[in-house]
């Protein structure tokens, strides 16, 4: 039978059916010799040892369309990476970093600014079309409003999809995933019996179903992302608003600072570069070359 991985506690792995039952299983020791781990959201085959028990062994391992390290998770379909439009206001260099550490992994982000009740509609909008012009989608979203405003979209981009969901503490995402998936305590609780362990009080990986191929991973909260093993130059690479002026500086290999005659810094001066996003890269490039000194 095929399943899914969603959790993985000492050397035991749970495979979630599409008969919506979870199975305890072992890897076989092919996968020990040939320098294979499973992974949490690896699709697999596995034996049946026990029906009553649901227990059994995975016997294969699907290939795999991606696999991050923060979080250790594979196949995985997108991210929606969740800030708050206030109370916490916006960190947006930590934004932008998560953004640019996805886009090295090739994984498509969906931005979620939560808590829209807290500020005007013109503010709202006004962070929405920074980060739209960058060519990244975003989604407004309240849980403390009667319409559950932006949720349902939200909903429909999670549909049929193994989603990483992340975020800084205190952006309201447990209140999101609440109003998203209502009842996926119920869906995660046999794991929980199982391991005799309470869901909150375990930092392992589990990924939750919230409905047929639906998956979504619910990351701890970050203060803080570092960008490992990138040189400084190629930092503008994923600015994608610097991309329509490449190719329009005096210098060739510009990284758009210092230099004069710079198309980028132009387009600034003249409104159409978001200053927030040039002054985070700014920072993030200066951060780059300081590391490489060292």
């Amino acid at each position: 039978m095929t399943g899914k991985i969603i959790k993985g506690v000492g050397g035991f792995y749970y495979v979630h059916l599409h008969n919506n039952f979870i199975y305890e299983c072992k890897a076989k020791g092919v996968f020990r010799n040939r320098n294979i781990k499973p992974m949490i959201g690896d699709d697999v085959d596995i034996d049946i040892i026990s029906e009553e028990d649901k227990t059994g062994n995975i016997i294969s391992i699907h290939e795999r369309t991606n696999s991050l390290i923060r979080p250790a998770v594979s196949n995985v379909s997108q991210a929606i990476i969740i800030f708050a439009l206030s109370n916490p206001k916006p960190n947006y260099n930590l934004l932008d970093r998560f953004l640019i550490m996805m886009d090295r992994q090739n994984i498509n982000t969906v931005i979620c600014f939560n808590k829209s009740d807290l500020v005007s509609e013109d503010e709202a909008v006004c962070i929405k079309d920074i980060y739209s012009a960058c060519g990244y989608e975003v989604i407004i979203t309240s849980t403390n409003d009667e319409d559950n405003n932006g949720i349902d979209e939200l909903k429909d981009k999670l549909m049929d999809k193994t989603t990483v969901l992340a975020g800084p503490s205190g952006v309201g995402k447990s209140s999101i995933v609440n109003a998203v998936c209502p009842h996926v305590e119920a869906k995660t609780g046999s794991i929980s019996e199982k391991i005799k362990r309470g869901k909150h009080t375990t930092r392992h990986t589990e990924l939750m179903c919230i409905g047929g191929d639906t998956y979504i991973l619910d990351t701890p909260g970050f203060s803080s992302l570092y960008i490992e093993n990138m040189e400084p130059e190629d930092l503008k690479l994923y600015y994608n608003e610097f991309e329509p002026y490449e190719g329009g500086c005096r210098f060739n290999g510009c990284v758009h600072i210092n230099e004069p005659d710079c198309a980028v810094k132009n387009a600034l001066s003249e409104g159409r570069i978001s200053k927030l996003r040039y002054d985070n890269y700014i920072q993030l490039y200066d951060e780059l070359k300081e590391k490489r000194k060292w």
